[in-house]
């Protein structure tokens, strides 16, 4: 029997007897479709079934004589099952097997990565509505630019990630296509309609048209998918580690009891899964640039991608899964200071609210230029000379004869800038929700 497998991790996908696993499970579906066919006798397939047997180790030993570990898994098969194992491997050529295999494998990581991708929106809708109303400056350049609401940046990131989502589910769907044409795609050896069945009770689909190999394009948009998912948690990643500079402190990671942030200076608490993830990121991408290359070989195949595809299918996944968990576990245990956030929102003594003093004036009749000037020689005031920039246009007697302090004091009102909030939320999770 075909050994089958519970994977809680995305390491188990990707160990060597879980591979050789699915390598079997190629094997067996083509001598069932071949006895079905009756180009094998179907006695021979419940034989294989019942006897068919890998060891690792064996295989390894094989191969240091074969060089071959197509070769060297199907004579360990061979050394299990007896005489019928002629019939192992019929019609097949070796990357009827690996690529079809590895279809199978990509499928499970890629449903594994869609799981951990939900996760991940369920933790950033919640602290989105957790902060819906938690007022925070925006900032355009580094620099500080309007008020905005911490719940709007997690709003941000989850609809990103719901385009991961997206994304991921039609890469694994791309990725789900098996091959069974044989040495340069003809059907030489099998008809279409044995790849046609394997396919069906591999759970996957045939590939229209093939050369010796599934087209890597396939694999650049699983591998691509993967790569634009640790861009976003980059993303997310690179704002912590803003949020948790000593001169910002609005947000940090959550530091436990007992937990040391510098060998020399005992005060430091330091973003460090933060950075782990924008590390992480630029490995990830790198391995896209491999997966991109391996689309174009020679002729109907060489195996220039095959090396590159040993170390960044397994890597990818797994350092995009692992990348989720630690996303995840940062979002939901982030330490938000709402209070630093007011302070860092008033530093500037008003100036965040120029923009919408210069559209009162406009609407007061000024001249867009002339209510720019107006409002900006007073900013820049205030910006050099640290006054209070409310102050400055309260006491200008051009702005005051074009202005009442009830509209000064809406220019000056937080809530004035967000006011559409409540829409946006609308827009991003549909509905109402109080």
């Amino acid at each position: 029997m075909i050994k089958r497998y519970t994977l809680p991790e995305m390491g188990a996908i990707w160990t060597e007897e879980h591979k050789f696993s699915k390598w079997l499970e190629v094997e067996i579906a083509a001598c069932q479709a071949n006895a079905e066919a009756g180009s094998i006798p179907k006695e021979a397939v419940e034989i294989i079934r019942q006897k068919a047997a890998f060891s690792v180790e064996r295989i390894h030993e094989l191969e240091k004589t074969l060089d071959h570990d197509v070769i060297a898994f199907t004579t360990n098969l061979a050394e299990a099952i007896g005489p019928e194992a002629r019939w192992v491997h019929y019609g097949l050529t070796s990357s009827d097997v690996v690529d079809t295999a590895n279809a199978l494998l990509l499928c499970e990581a890629g449903d594994l990565v869609i799981a951990k991708l939900q996760a991940l929106s369920d933790v950033l809708k919640r602290r989105a509505f957790e902060f819906k109303d938690t007022p925070m400056i925006g900032r355009t350049h580094g620099i500080h630019a309007e008020p905005m609401t911490l719940g709007l940046t997690f709003a941000l990131w989850f609809e990103e990630n719901r385009r991961n989502l997206d994304r991921m589910t039609r890469a694994r769907a791309g990725i789900s296509y098996g091959k069974i044409s044989g040495a340069v795609g003809t059907f030489a050896h099998l008809d279409p309609e044995i790849e046609e069945r394997v396919c069906f009770l591999l759970g996957l689909r045939p590939a229209s048209v093939s050369t010796q190999v599934i087209q890597r394009d396939r694999y650049a948009e699983f591998v691509c998918t993967l790569a634009i998912i640790a861009s976003t948690l980059e993303k997310m990643a690179l704002q912590v580690r803003h949020w948790q500079r000593t001169e910002v402190r609005e947000a940090h990671e959550y530091f436990k009891e007992g937990q040391k942030g510098s060998s020399a200076m005992p005060h430091k608490r330091n973003p460090i899964l933060s950075e782990r993830l924008c590390g992480m990121a630029r490995i990830v991408r790198g391995y896209a640039v491999a997966a991109l290359e391996n689309n174009a070989l020679w002729h109907e195949r060489d195996i220039s991608h095959s090396s590159a595809e040993r170390v960044i299918l397994p890597d990818a996944c797994i350092a995009v899964d692992y990348m989720l968990a630690k996303a995840t576990s940062l979002i939901d245990t982030l330490v938000v200071k709402p209070e630093r956030m007011l302070e860092n929102l008033n530093a500037t003594r008003g100036l965040v609210f120029s923009g919408q003093l210069l559209l009162e004036l406009a609407a007061a009749g000024v001249p867009r230029e002339d209510a720019y000037y107006w409002v900006q020689r007073h900013a820049l005031k205030s910006w050099d000379e640290g006054l209070d920039f409310r102050a400055l246009i309260e006491q200008d007697p051009e702005i005051r004869a074009k202005l009442s302090p009830a509209q000064i004091e809406r220019a000056f009102n937080v809530q004035t800038q967000l006011k559409n909030v409540n829409r946006i939320f609308e827009r991003v999770f549909g509905g109402k929700k109080k």
